[in-house]
């Protein structure tokens, strides 16, 4: 059944690498214990150092295995060498093409190739490489939003296509419950891996504050507003904020460069001014105007009525997936 493991692991449910830093040791490690894939999110610059002192810190707190993420789009060499050389257990990729000489340096250090793509042709070259699972991202997904179809008509196209080499398919975007999940498995998919959700527990290194709007925020909206100096061309799917739809119609020519600060954060370790339009979001030690902070989500954030440990997010996960299964959906047939 589908709720069970893929890549080796106890389920097949997937923690989303947040960036900038929001997927740390506690969360990471908290789903890795739960059964679940946990995914660390890599610096957006070349840090191996830090990264590696970021593993350790993780394997300090499970015995399990895990995963680190890496942005393709941003210096990465470095950091892609000191995730090999510490042996974890999946590499996640998105943003570039995965090639058949990182598939094949991956493997030859026991380590599992996943990366996240949003259309066929990527799902093609992915395969094509050797990678060891695919992650499906549709156009629902929140943060930054490679997928430009709809899930439901992306993940069954993806499946037959590669369904025949023995690629696991992973669901991303709007996920956040177990109806999801099933919808998921139904598409044929044999995991799912959720962003929004792992956003709202208790071990999300997420600001508070950003973390209590998405409990009490439905609606999202895709966008261009923000970080288009850092990472031009990469739209995002973010919260409708009060902020946010006073400014959604920003003109194309503006950007965050000559925009005012209006807070500061330590992202990995390093000090950073965050700028109006900045597409950075708020984690724990960010101070300023946090509301006019750009606010990644899904668009299953109206759906998300609390924040909880992350454990009990892959309990509900699983338990509800097999009562829906077992009980409603097997008495109908």
């Amino acid at each position: 059944m589908g709720w069970r493991g893929i890549l080796g692991f106890d389920y097949g449910i997937i923690q989303a690498p947040l960036g900038p830093d929001i997927s740390g040791p506690e969360l990471v490690a908290a789903v890795a214990n739960a059964g679940a894939i946990g995914i660390l999110r890599a610096p957006d610059w070349e840090c191996p150092d830090y990264l590696r002192e970021l593993i350790r810190k993780t394997k300090a707190l499970t015995d399990k295995p895990f995963g680190v993420g890496i942005v393709l789009a941003f210096p990465h060499k470095e950091n892609m060498k000191c995730v090999l050389e510490e042996k974890v257990a999946v590499l996640q990729l998105y943003w570039g093409q995965v090639t058949k000489d990182v598939v094949t340096d991956a493997h030859r250090a026991g380590v599992k190739v996943v990366p996240q793509i949003g259309s066929i042709e990527e799902a093609k070259h992915a395969a094509d490489a050797g990678v060891d699972a695919i992650i499906v991202q549709g156009h629902e997904a929140g943060g930054h939003v490679i997928g430009q179809e709809a899930l439901t008509a992306l993940v069954p196209r993806v499946v037959d296509l590669v369904g025949s080499k023995g690629i696991p398919v992973i669901a991303a975007g709007g996920i956040v419950d177990e109806r999801g999940y099933v919808a998921a498995l139904a598409l044929g998919a044999q995991g799912v891996c959720l962003g929004t959700r792992f956003l709202a527990t208790e071990e999300s290194y997420a600001h508070p504050e950003y973390k209590k709007k998405l409990v009490e925020m439905n609606e999202t909206e895709y966008t261009n507003v923000y970080g288009r100096a850092r990472w031009p061309g990469a739209p995002q799917r973010v919260l409708k904020t009060p902020f946010f739809l006073e400014w959604r119609n920003l003109p194309n020519h503006e950007n965050e460069a000559n925009q005012p600060v209006i807070g500061r954060s330590t992202i990995h370790g390093m000090e950073k001014e965050i700028r109006r339009f900045a597409g950075t979001v708020p984690n724990k030690t960010t101070t300023g105007d946090i509301e006019n902070m750009v606010m990644y989500a899904g668009e299953g954030v109206g759906l998300i009525n609390g924040i909880l440990p992350a454990a009990q997010v892959v309990k509900r996960l699983v338990e509800g997936a097999q009562t829906l299964i077992q009980q409603r959906l097997t008495s109908s047939v």
